[in-house]
Formats: C-alpha cells, structure tokens, sequence
C-alpha cells in the first residue's frame, strides 16, 4: 500500500476516533440521569481493563508482566486520567454536553503550554494567536450561555467547573504520557491505567444502583466502555498511518458532532435530554474556541 493510501487510512480513524469522542458525551448525559458518575466511569475503566487484558492474552502476553511492578509514574497518569474522566462526566451531569465539549478543549491548550513550558518547545505567533482565541470565545460563550440559562446559572458553573478541572488533567496526564511513551507500549500503559483506575473507584461505586439499571441502560454503560477501547485503539492506529498534526485536527473537530448530535435529538424531541440553549454569540463564541484549539495544533512542531 503506498503512502497516500496509509495516510487516508489514518485519517479515516481519526475520523471514526472523532465520531465516537463527538457521541461520548450525550451518551454519558443519559447514564448520569440514573447512574452516579464515579460508578460510570469504574465500569468504563474496568470494561476496557478486560477487553485489553484478553487481547494482549491472546496477542501480546509477554507484556503483561508489568502489571505486577507498574512504573510510579505511570501510575501518577492514572491518576490524572481517573480525575479527567470523573471531571468531565460530573460537569456533563450539570450542564449539556454540547457546553461540556466546548469547554474540555482546555486540556488540548494546556497540553500546548506543557510542550512549551516543559518540553521547551518554541514559542510562535501561531501560538500566541491560538491561545488568546481560545480565552476569547471561552469568555463569550461563557457569559452568553450564563445570560441564556438564568434561573439555573449555579448548576451551569458548577459543570464549567467540573469539566474545566477535567480539561486540565487530562492536560496533566497526557504532558507525563508523553515521557512515558518512549519507554512503554500503548497497550502495556493503556493496561496499567485502566487497572490500576478500576482499583481505585471501586471502593466507590454504587452497586445496587448498578444492578437495577434497564436493559437499555446497560447496552449504554456497554457502549461507553467500548467506546472507551474503541476509541483510543483507533487514534493509535490513525497517529501510525497519518502525520500527528492533521489526526489532532480531526480530533479538535469533534465537539461539531456533539452539537450536531444535540440538534437532531431536538428535532426529534426526545424526553431524556434536555434542548440546547445557544445565542447566536454563544455560537461564535464555539467556533472562536475551536479554531484558536486548531491553530495551536497546528503551530506545534511535528
């Protein structure tokens, strides 16, 4: 296969990487209505654990030693991405998922400042460009939805809040990634955050809650576990084939299906999830978001 069709090939996951990241957060907005957050996000955890785990048994079994003497920091990731998935779930619960994804993208900008700040990347206009944009229509869409939802603007705070924190440790977790990947298999890192995740909300969930969900609810929970594998086996196999900086974009897009998403379930009217609420400000507030993310993307070396 030449080389064009392996870069279309990594940009196709990328796209499906982008699809199910764009659907996570309205199918994460139906569990929190009858599933507390910390046991949704062990039962993502744990899923992913057991489908990884089997796959390594059959494929990639030598690898799997390291479970029982995991590197200390590598578990310090886990412990961000554990707050990243809490962080951004709680915040959904609060507000829509549309305002969730819109206000997530600080992790992609602090990851960009971790680069330069910690990895001493170079500084360029494009940086400079991209991060004031981000603040820009961060501050617009912020204050145009607060306007917009009176009456229920503490809730909505709370979930910026929430997601916010999210957005920062997943900013965290994915800076010390980024030093261990050279050292460590996706699938041997992957296998150690998600364990050693399950372990630690376990104390924490509500089990008999858990047991009484429906049928439907269950093919739910199911779902965002498989998204949870899906997701990431599909952005390794996109980062393998096509350059890191075009699948980030794709990526940095996701939050158009989020909203995309929420548009046609208003017009379908479903009852387990409230409209969305957006001015026209709010909007290009978004937009101004989305792109300030793209450009500092874009100015990151290769």
């Amino acid at each position: 296969m030449d080389t064009a069709s392996l870069s279309t090939k990594g940009l196709i996951y990328a796209s499906l990487t982008a699809v199910l990241w764009g659907v996570l957060a309205i199918a994460l907005k139906f569990t929190v209505n009858t599933l507390d957050p910390i046991s949704v996000v062990w039962f993502r955890f744990s899923f992913s654990f057991v489908v990884l785990l089997f796959w390594m048994l059959a494929f990639d079994r030598k690898d799997i030693s390291l479970l029982w003497h995991p590197p200390i920091v590598a578990l310090v990731a886990a412990v961000f991405l554990g707050l990243n998935y809490l962080g951004f779930i709680s915040g959904v619960k609060y507000t829509s998922p549309s305002n969730a994804q819109v206000f997530i993208q600080l992790g992609s900008v602090g990851f960009a400042l971790a680069g330069i700040f910690i990895y001493k990347e170079r500084v360029g206009w494009k940086h400079i460009i991209g991060f004031v944009m981000v603040v820009i229509g961060i501050a617009i869409f912020y204050y145009e939805q607060l306007s917009a939802l009176k009456g229920i603007n503490g809730e909505y705070t709370k979930g910026i809040i929430l997601v916010s924190g999210g957005g920062i440790a997943w900013a965290v977790f994915a800076s010390i990634q980024k030093g261990l990947v050279s050292k460590l298999g996706t699938n041997q890192l992957n296998l150690i955050i998600y364990g050693f995740c399950s372990l630690v909300f376990l104390p924490f969930i509500d089990l008999r809650q858990m047991m009484s969900q429906s049928l439907t609810e269950w093919l739910v929970l199911i779902f965002l576990g498989l998204n949870t594998v899906l997701a990431y086996g599909f952005l390794a196999i996109a980062i393998k084939y096509a350059e890191a900086t075009k699948v980030s974009v794709i990526i940095a897009l996701n939050p158009i299906l989020t909203f995309v998403g929420m548009a046609v379930l208003a017009v379908l009217e479903v009852s387990w999830i409230e409209p969305e609420h957006f001015t026209f400000l709010s909007i290009v507030g978004a937009l101004i978001v989305l792109a300030g993310a793209i450009i500092t993307i874009l100015s990151r070396k290769k």
